[in-house]
Formats: structure tokens, C-alpha cells, sequence
């Protein structure tokens, strides 16, 4: 039997998949990316979010781990927190390793990626400008 299910006995499971969906869409990710990052079938993720199949605990602790929630904000034991961080679960990593670098290293980390977010947002403008390039 599946770990989850045992250890969420009671649970509405149509409930867990609505709080699965509504964190999923909190971070503008697609079923098949949040598969691609759990490294799981998307047609299995849909059934998670469909409320048809639970995932096994080792999954829902990186599921949680992915969307950057707590397990229980995810089962529902808590309230969503407003505070979505950094939606790309793989930069929220390195984030988080960035922020142990020195001093200089994280002002040359914040001014390549400013240069890129510039860059995007000009090309953003152009194309809605009609801007060809």
C-alpha cells in the first residue's frame, strides 16, 4: 500500500490534489515541468493532481521540497504561505549556495544577473513595440 495514503489516512485526498494544483500554478509551472523536475511521469503527476493516485512519501517530501513549502503547508496541516519564492526550484538551489559566496563574488554573481534581466526586459519592449531585430 502506498506510504502516503497510510500516513494521511482521513485525508481528502481531492483536497491535497486542489492544494497540489493551486501551488503548482502559484509558481507558473506546468504539470510536465513540475514532473520533469520530480523526475516522474507527467501522466503520474496528473493523476496526484487529479486526486486519483498519491504519491509516496519520498515524493511528497520533494514535492514540497520542489515547490519550496513545508510538508504540511502541502497536506494542508498549515495555511499557504503568500511568500511564492524563487519559482525555478533548480535556481532557488543555487540561490541558496550564492548566498554563502563572499562579499565580491555575490556583487559579480548580482551584476551578470542584472545584465540578463535588462536584456530581457529590453527585448520584452521591442517586441511590443513591433521591434525587429
Amino acid at each position: 500500500m502506498n506510504t502516503f495514503i497510510l500516513l494521511c489516512e482521513g485525508m481528502d485526498m481531492s483536497a491535497f490534489a486542489e492544494r497540489l494544483r493551486l501551488l503548482r500554478e502559484a509558481r507558473s509551472l506546468s504539470q510536465v515541468r513540475l514532473a520533469e523536475l520530480l523526475n516522474v511521469d507527467p501522466r503520474a503527476y496528473n493523476r496526484w493532481e487529479k486526486g486519483t493516485t498519491a504519491p509516496h512519501l519520498d515524493t511528497v517530501i520533494k514535492i514540497a521540497d520542489v515547490l519550496q513549502v513545508s510538508i504540511d503547508e502541502l497536506v494542508g496541516r498549515k495555511a499557504i504561505s503568500d511568500d511564492v519564492k524563487v519559482r525555478n526550484h533548480i535556481l532557488h538551489l543555487l540561490w541558496q549556495k550564492a548566498d554563502s559566496l563572499p562579499d565580491s563574488e555575490q556583487q559579480a554573481l548580482i551584476t551578470v544577473l542584472d545584465s540578463f534581466v535588462k536584456k530581457a526586459m529590453v527585448e520584452q519592449a521591442m517586441r511590443l513595440n513591433g521591434v525587429k531585430r
